[in-house]
Parts: structure tokens; sequence; C-alpha cells
């Protein structure tokens, strides 16, 4: 049950990235749709909390007894989604979809490997590396298809920082990768997942309330032009609920990282968020462009499944 729920929650990603897609073009910020996202993300669990009858008490006692570190998981959240946002449009979404799953990948393992941060030690075996590369592969064929479709308009950067963007993209992935575990270990001083996912939420949120306020007072009256823009617009009411998509992915990583450790809770996730992009592609959700399901996109989703089996299995 633990990996369906991991998968399903991987099939929320894109759901949430094309929900948020239209959020931004109501609000004219992807920091301020971001900053929405976040806001609904936490009062979802908030509201998980109060009706499970968990409450909302902080064990601050304990958590001050923890390294410094156990704060950091919504720091790492913070930047990541905001890097998905610049990748996209330094490097395009091929590269920004494949060098962040590789920073995941990569640091998954080698978390899993040391056992840092309170993690479940897993050595790493030629199997597991193995498997680690077909996943890698999985979503490279996926993403090129997307390409070769000419359907995914990536625009390519060929300035000079080209590769401190794509190193850039390979350590935002491996951010998220340290978000797991972090979380997951938070879960287990909280023992709550909810509570872990809420505390790293109300951190990531606090980043960008100060990221948006610098923004506002930099750019004056001119950071509200593009929002007037679309006032007049006939809003779905469901571009607002994209963070509940948000809270249910962090909860899922939470949760899987205490029962499979980093690596794996990692691919289980990746394989569902993979599985989900063609889903939403191929139906045209939430307003997105429809791009067609061909054997190519099949063809990876089973190699990355083949590839988490030989990490979960051997």
């Amino acid at each position: 049950m633990s990996i369906i729920f991991g998968i399903l929650a991987g099939i929320g990603v894109p759901i949430q990235t094309s929900i948020n897609a239209r959020l931004r073009k109501k609000v004219g910020s992807p920091y301020r749709a971001s900053l929405v996202s976040f806001a609904v993300s936490l009062i979802f669990l908030v509201l998980l909390l109060l009706i499970l009858g968990q409450g909302v008490h902080i064990p601050f006692d304990k958590m001050l007894q923890e390294p410094v570190w156990i704060w950091f998981g919504g720091i790492c959240s913070f930047i990541y989604v905001t890097g998905n946002i610049l990748l996209f449009a330094k490097l395009g979404g091929t590269l920004a979809v494949i060098l962040p799953v590789l920073g995941q990948i990569l640091v998954g393992l080698v978390i899993d490997h040391f056992g840092f941060f309170y993690s479940l030690k897993t050595p790493i075996s030629v199997f597991r590396i193995f498997g680690a590369v077909l996943v890698v592969a999985g979503v490279v064929i996926v993403s090129l298809a997307k390409r070769e479709a000419g359907k995914n308009n990536p625009k390519e950067n060929t300035h000079a920082d080209i590769w401190l963007w794509r190193i850039f993209g390979v350590l935002s992935g491996a951010l998220s990768g340290v978000q797991t575990a972090i979380n997951g270990h938070l879960g287990k001083v909280v023992d709550s997942p909810i509570k872990a996912s809420a505390i790293s939420f109300t951190v990531g949120l606090s980043c960008l309330c100060v990221i948006c306020i610098g923004l506002r007072l930099m750019q004056g009256k001119c950071a509200v032009v593009q929002t007037r823009e679309h006032m007049n617009e006939k809003n779905p009411w469901w571009m607002w609920i994209g963070g509940v998509f948000g809270g249910i992915y962090v909860l899922a990583n939470v949760e899987l990282a205490e029962i499979f450790g980093t690596g794996l809770a990692v691919i289980i996730i990746l394989i569902g968020l993979t599985t989900g992009g063609i889903l939403v592609d191929h139906f045209g959700l939430f307003e997105s462009p429809k791009k067609t399901m061909n054997v190519q996109k099949i063809v990876g989703v089973c190699v990355m499944v083949f590839g988490a089996t030989l990490i979960k299995l051997l």
C-alpha cells in the first residue's frame, strides 16, 4: 500500500504543475504562484491533522535536541521548486527534468549507503547502481520522446553559463533527495509524518514570503501590472488546489523514507511523477496542451519500473 501511495503522490506532481501554471497567469509571478501553493499545502495539512485528531501541537522540546539540519527540509523544498521554474526557462523542458532526477537518485543512493540524516542504511551494490541507471535511462527516454515529437518546446540555452545551470539542475535535484531524508527523520521525531510535512511547508512558506516581499519592494507598482491583465478573466476553481497535491507529495516522501530509505522513496515517487506527466500530456488535463502518448514513453516508464524493482529486491 505504501508503494501505491507513493506512486499516486508522484502522479499528483505534474497535476500540481499544470494547476500552478494556470495560477501563475492569475497572480502574474512564479514566486507568488509558489507562495499560494505552499500556503494551500500548509492549510491542507493542518486540516488533515485536525480531522485525524492529531492536533497542531509541535514538540519543540524534542526538536531542539536534534541537529540544526532538521529545520532545513523546507529550505531544500523551496530551492527545488524555485529551481525548477528557473531551469525550465534556462535549459528547456527536457534537461529541466533529467538533471534534477539525476541529482535525486545519486544523492538518494549516497544517503542510504552512509546513513546520513539518520536514514536507513543500505549499502550500495552493483544491482542498486544498475537499477538507478535504468531509472535515469527511463526518464531520458520519456523526456526525449516529448522532445522529438516537437511538443515540449524546449528553449536550449547556448550562453557560456550553460554548464553552471546544468550543475545547478543536478544540485537542485540533490536537495530534493536531502529533503526526503531530513523530513523522514523529522517524522520520527514529531511522531507524525503529517506534522513533519506541515513543519517543512511552514519553513518553505517563510522563505517564499521573504522573497515575494523583497521583490515587491524592488519592483514597486510594476509588480501588480501582470495580475491586472487577468483580473477580468473567468478563473477555474481548481487553480487554487494545486497545493493539496504538493502536500500529499511531501507527506508521501516522509512516509516512504521511513519505510524504504531515501533512495527507493525517491524512485517510487519518480515513477508516479513520470507516469502522471504522460497522462496529463495525453489528456490535456487542467488546460495543458495535449501531447499524445506513444510507445517510447510507455517503454521509458517500464524501464523505470524494472530499475526500481532491481533496487528494491536486490
